[in-house]
């Protein structure tokens, strides 16, 4: 009789959680090629997503935020030379999201126009599409992400391949929904609006995942109404963890999460990138 199909997680992270705008968690397994969709869940609170990363292993994860900063900005500020090292030391020197943002803004002001949000190695090693910079906290605020994110994964003892070793029955890689949804759509917008031209493209990526057209080569499997609501909710979010829950399967199949063997440890790697 064959172990039962190891549990995975695929998270859509936001710094700020509540319940307008939740922290969005895909549970699925896979089962040779097809990986099944099993639930989607609102986590509306830091706490609940704490929660979520106590959970008993085995269990496998991708979550939708930085895994590292860039190796300049980790070196001029002489945070540490490893995924822990640098998020602890950055909370003693940063007790608030905005210490941090007053931080690389004081580093990255003195800097050349245009080097002042550098990116990652990893941030660049997607054909096609760039991922934001981790030392960005307006806009999109991936650093606020980071921020917030890491450090709870490093205290849950989650363990993360090629970057700390903690419980080996908790697994967690850096996921990256757009760099998925650029294989199956382009650069066509999916997010954050009910027109049709939006609703047509989460459809064609729902689409794309059920018949198994990426190169991570996995068929979704899910029922009528779990289609009806990726495709239906207007902000992304419940797809993005989808795509994030993908990687996951994709990823833990492969030894060390599919992470190339010369990972920066304080910048990390995006997962199947």
């Amino acid at each position: 009789m064959s172990p039962p199909a190891l549990p995975l997680l695929g998270v859509d992270f936001t710094c700020a959680p509540g319940r307008r705008k939740p922290i969005t968690a895909a549970r699925g397994r896979l089962v040779g090629h097809v990986l099944r969709l099993e639930a989607v869940e609102a986590l509306a609170s830091l706490a609940a997503f704490e929660a979520l990363l106590a959970e008993p292993g085995p269990w496998f994860g991708a979550f939708d935020f930085p895994f590292g900063l860039p190796r300049a900005f980790v070196d001029a500020q002489g945070l540490g030379r490893s995924a822990a090292e640098v998020v602890a030391a950055l909370h003693r020197r940063c007790p608030a999201r905005m210490d941090f943002r007053a931080l690389v803004d004081a580093w990255g002001n003195a800097r050349p126009a245009g080097q002042r949000l550098p990116h990652r190695r990893a941030d660049g090693a997607m054909p096609g599409v760039s991922s934001t910079s981790p030392l960005q906290t307006r806009y999109v605020p991936v650093g606020f992400m980071y921020y917030e994110g890491l450090s709870r994964l490093i205290a849950a003892g989650v363990t993360l391949p090629r970057l700390h070793a903690a419980d080996p029955a908790r697994r967690a890689v850096e996921g990256y929904p757009g760099l998925l949804a650029f294989e199956l759509i382009g650069r066509r917008s999916y997010k954050n609006s009910t027109a049709p031209d939006r609703l047509i493209a989460r459809k064609d990526i729902v689409d794309a995942l059920e018949q198994g057209r990426t190169r991570l080569a996995l068929r979704l499997k899910l029922g009528h109404a779990q289609r009806e609501a990726l495709v239906d909710d207007a902000t992304g979010d419940r797809l993005d963890a989808v795509l994030c829950l993908a990687q996951a399967a994709w990823a833990s199949t492969r030894p060390e999460g599919g992470l190339p063997a010369g990972v920066d440890p304080v910048e990390g790697w995006i997962a199947t990138a």
